[in-house]
């Protein structure tokens, strides 16, 4: 299961509400081959469900995750800072073994 921080939950309601989308849309969170550490974080608004699709809720924010993303983001909390050393989503992934600078990609 992947858990939403308030400070995150707050960002995903205001981008949904910005982009004018309702109550069938959902957060996709997935992981792709890529970034300098091989694997790398996404973050996507859908609402359509794919096969083998893995269905979460935390703070009222509903997830979806393919079983591969599921597999490597067990555990996982997403937050968002907006402070002055960067802004944007951030992931804690205790799966993790190395993650790049940027935080954007990381290894298992």
């Amino acid at each position: 299961m992947v858990t939403v921080t308030d400070k995150a939950k707050n960002k995903i309601e205001h981008l949904m509400q910005d982009g004018g989308l309702d109550a069938s849309y959902f957060l996709r969170v997935s992981v792709q081959g890529g970034g300098c550490s091989g694997l790398s974080y996404n973050l996507d608004f859908d609402n359509e469900e794919k096969k083998g699709d893995q269905f979460f809720e935390d703070q009222g924010v509903r997830m979806a995750l393919d079983m591969k993303s599921f597999l490597y983001l067990a555990g996982t909390e997403l937050d968002f800072s907006d402070g002055l050393n960067g802004k944007g989503f951030n992931f804690h992934n205790p799966n993790a073994s190395r993650t790049c600078g940027c935080g954007e990609s990381f290894s298992v």
